[in-house]
């Protein structure tokens, strides 16, 4: 491909090390500064020389929308990144490429059709209902929303996933998954690595919790196979171990696995983020709140709302898709080009890591006026269609789109209007710092007041 872009702005940092401490200490802001000082394509080195690291970020709708639609095979998930999630959390569809995603998502798409997703209401209300009696116990009638939260969409996704053996999954989920995610994320990010195998107290404790959590999937897929529950089973992993075509065969114990790992992962945090940070602003607006909470009124009247109730609360998915542009669960997304090409008339090399980042569109003054304001009628369908495609992606896009975006929105939706039924919610820390990990973490809590209503 013949490229005749200018060559890439971008800051200068200290000069031996660019900008590896301002990207250490707050990536996202770090990305913001870019975007305002330099522009929609944006050249940072980080590093000193000799492991020096340069990131061409792409900040416009238009650029994400090249790099993860219409020019996607030309980025992929071949960075340092990806390798290291890689290999703690399996190839599944999250991190595999090429001819095995492409088998995998068709053997796992007629799991996430709207009608199987609607099927997985009942799981999300059971949990959000032990969740809502609980915090009538809550010391001081406050929590942490985002730790809350966590807990809740963990157990509901391994619920669905696991079914009767939930129980024997969570616990070890909850304690070995940050573990393993923090040692892929530094891993993930550092100019130079010792191998894994080599004995040393990270790569140990790694290992550990790796082991431990592998061995609880791997039990429990065994005991379906020998008890010849999957074939009648209805949770997840049964339908997992059912899927198989005459073009792409089946899934074998390992790929179920990889392909349970990545659902935990992708599927608890990412929608904790959404729905935590959904409550949180509620609790910060209390008129916005008080519209919410009249519209779950008006439509459920107090009875456990249905997979069928989404299409009649409008406003809620407004407070979540608002909640999701301000605090995106995936806040940056990175690819390597494959060839030289031209993005916003400027060239990235073949080769170079690139970057887009949800957490910079979304507040991109071209798309959003006074970004950092809470509005939920910011997505009413009129304004929508004003905007950009990928003015708004937090769930990606392209081919690599998040297969279950249709199940965070109903977990999502439905937990929050349970939890607006009996709840009124202000907020205790009105600012919650948050950081860019494998998705989108909150570096304090977010306690909030929930009061329970008397009408």
């Amino acid at each position: 491909m013949t490229t005749t872009g200018t060559q890439v702005p971008g800051p200068a940092g200290l000069p031996l090390l660019g900008s590896m401490f301002d990207l250490k200490r707050d990536s996202l802001g770090t990305f913001l500064n870019a975007q305002r000082e330099h522009g929609d394509v944006v050249r940072i080195t980080a590093g000193p020389p000799g492991l020096r690291a340069e990131l061409y970020a792409v900040f416009s709708a238009e650029g994400a929308q090249q790099v993860l639609a219409t020019e996607s095979a030309n980025f992929r998930k071949d960075n340092a990144f990806y390798q290291e999630v890689r290999e703690s959390f399996g190839n599944g569809l999250l991190t595999s490429q090429d001819e095995d995603h492409v088998r995998q998502r068709r053997l796992v798409q007629p799991l996430f059709t709207r009608r199987r997703v609607d099927g997985y209401a009942d799981a999300v209300t059971a949990e959000t209902a032990a969740l809502t009696a609980a915090w009538r116990k809550a010391p001081d009638a406050t929590v942490d929303v985002v730790s809350e939260v966590t807990a809740l969409t963990l157990r509901a996704v391994a619920r669905i996933l696991f079914g009767t053996d939930v129980e024997s999954a969570v616990e070890v989920v909850e304690r070995c998954f940050p573990i393993i995610g923090d040692y892929a994320l530094q891993r993930g990010y550092s100019p130079a690595n010792l191998p894994r195998r080599w004995p040393t107290p990270a790569n140990r404790k790694a290992a550990a919790a790796t082991e431990e959590l592998y061995a609880v999937c791997d039990s429990i897929i065994d005991k379906r196979r020998a008890d010849g529950e999957a074939g009648t089973g209805e949770d997840l992993l049964s339908l997992l171990a059912r899927a198989e075509s005459e073009e792409d065969g089946s899934f074998d114990a390992t790929e179920i696995r990889d392909q349970v790992l990545i659902f935990l992962l992708a599927g608890h945090e990412t929608t904790a983020t959404s729905l935590a940070f959904a409550l949180h602003l509620l609790a910060r607006h209390p008129e916005q709140q008080e519209l919410a909470r009249a519209e779950v009124v008006r439509v459920l009247a107090g009875r456990t709302p249905r997979a069928a109730d989404l299409d009649a609360l409008p406003y809620l998915t407004k407070v979540l898709k608002e909640a999701m542009r301000l605090y995106p669960a995936g806040p940056v997304i990175g690819r390597r080009a494959v060839a030289a090409t031209e993005v916003g008339n400027h060239t990235i090399p073949a080769g170079a890591d690139v970057i887009v980042a949800p957490w910079v569109t979304h507040r991109h003054p071209r798309y959003w006026e006074d970004a950092e304001r809470f509005d939920p009628e910011r997505f009413t369908p009129e304004r929508e269609k004003e905007r950009p495609r990928y003015a708004w992606f937090p769930f990606g896009g392209g081919p690599r789109a998040c297969i279950g975006q249709h199940f965070s929105m109903l977990e999502s939706v439905l937990a929050l209007a349970m939890i607006l039924q009996e709840y009124e919610l202000s907020a205790v820390d009105v600012e919650v710092p948050v950081g860019a990990g494998i998705t989108l973490r909150a570096a304090g809590p977010a306690r909030c007041v929930v009061r329970p209503r008397t009408t």
